[in-house]
């Protein structure tokens, strides 16, 4: 496992092999567990977020501290990219300054455009397209929670947009059955559905049917049904995405075992009842938590530490 990502880039998960993922998620269990925690003395992340953030900004910020480095934060309103300076200069800049650069955004391609013009490890924090290192968290729980990956069967509901992509790709280089329901002018982009099934032998279905996608499924994953910057959309997506509530009734369908995760924060009584949200089955903030342990993970890998 030595040097296991060193100098890579992590945009999509895609970017991953199967037993790259499965150790990633090894090292994530074994630094919460505090077996293992290598030091990234006088190494700097930077944080690069066109967006708001809560979870994605602290516990990356926490992930480093642990590892013992230090955290810059690059609001684009007080650098001169916010400015109209061309990524391809900043990102040669900044990668004389810096030793990773994780990158919070809209478009895909500004982080592939920082990709190829930074020497130096750029991770996806999350862009319209993708958010791998949600998936990484949420993997990471099913993990402690099940014990095991391969076989399980999550079912997702409701806007087919980055973390469900995220999701397709994640749970199929996992071996996790992966079940998106979703509207049928909401599904997640198709070519990343035929991606997905290249990855894997185990299920990947897209269904407008919640109830089917549900059934005996161990995990009920649900998200926000209008991101950042659709909120204008909102009123208008609500009553067609009202029946991929995630409440109890839905829950009866799934296993008896299932948890529900949500990627957060949560609109509820929208896409998740309260009861749900707050009732045992939920394992949403242990889920949150675990983005810092999987990150923290990610960090020590693309910079050679483990």
């Amino acid at each position: 496992m030595e040097n296991l990502l060193q100098g890579r880039n992590l945009l999509s998960l895609a970017d991953l092999t199967a037993l790259e993922l499965q150790q990633l998620l090894q090292l994530g269990q074994q630094m919460k567990t505090g077996d293992l925690l290598p030091s990234a003395q006088n190494r700097v992340l930077g944080l690069l977020f066109y967006k708001a953030s809560t979870r994605t900004r602290v516990s990356f910020s926490v992930a480093m501290y642990h590892l013992g480095g230090q955290v810059i934060d690059l609001n684009p309103q007080s650098t001169q990219v916010g400015r109209g300076e061309p990524i391809k200069d900043t990102a040669r800049v900044l990668a004389r300054y810096l030793d990773v650069l994780a990158i919070r955004t809209f478009a895909q391609s500004e982080i592939e455009t920082f990709a190829a013009y930074a020497d130096i490890p750029v991770i996806n924090a999350l862009s319209d397209f993708e958010h791998p290192c949600q998936v990484l968290g949420d993997l990471l729980t099913l993990k402690e929670v099940f014990g095991r990956l391969e076989g399980l069967t999550l079912a997702y509901l409701g806007d087919g947009n980055n973390v469900a992509q995220s999701l397709l790709l994640g749970c199929a280089l996992a071996g996790v059955n992966i079940r998106v329901a979703t509207p049928s002018q909401y599904q997640p982009h198709h070519w990343i559905v035929e991606k997905a099934k290249g990855l894997t032998d185990r299920e990947v279905t897209v269904t407008n049917d919640p109830q089917t996608a549900v059934e005996g499924a161990q995990a009920i994953y649900t998200d926000v049904w209008a991101s950042m910057g659709q909120e204008n959309s909102a009123d208008a997506r609500f009553p067609m995405f009202q029946p991929y509530q995630v409440n109890e009734r839905l829950l009866q369908s799934a296993a008896s075992e299932a948890i529900v995760l949500h990627c957060l924060p949560a609109h509820r009584e929208e896409e998740i009842s309260e009861a749900v949200l707050e009732s045992a089955r939920s394992r949403v903030w242990q889920q949150a938590e675990n983005r810092m342990h999987a990150q923290k993970a990610l960090l020590a890998s693309v910079l050679g530490l483990v």
